[in-house]
């Protein structure tokens, strides 16, 4: 099957690791060469690949993110969801809701020390939806 769907409950902000379950995903598919696309069909949260060996990473990315983008600018005048729901949607905005890594040999090839994260821009619980489609 080609295209999979996957749900993930995450706490609240931060990155969130789901290599394993698009690795899964990805070699059920049966596809040998070719191309894994996820996608998060949600407007505030997003996907990035990066570092899965040092947690500091994660954490410096998160406070660089949040830093650039406050929850408290008195210039949104989207609020009514609460404080963090316009940044939610501008980080995902300067983020990405979608990847595109290559499958040789029936696997990712994702580099030694990435991983594939899940980034959460909400404040409070949520079950988020991840798209995985592979293609030859």
């Amino acid at each position: 099957m080609p295209t999979q769907r996957f749900r993930i409950s995450v706490p609240g902000q931060g990155l969130h690791e789901i290599t394993d379950r698009v690795c899964d995903a990805a070699a059920a598919s049966g596809v040998s060469d070719g191309l894994c696309t996820v996608f998060i069909p949600h407007t505030s949260a997003s996907l990035t690949i990066q570092e899965n060996a040092d947690p500091s990473a994660r954490r410096d990315l998160e406070a660089w993110l949040a830093r650039l983008v406050p929850e408290d600018d008195r210039l949104y005048t989207h609020t009514a969801e609460g404080p963090d729901d316009m940044p939610a949607h501008i980080k995902a905005a300067l983020t990405a809701t979608s990847l595109s890594i290559p499958v040789q040999a029936g696997r990712l090839t994702l580099g030694t020390w990435q991983g594939i994260f899940l980034w959460e821009h909400r404040n409070a619980r949520a079950q988020r939806e991840i798209v995985v489609h592979v293609g030859a």
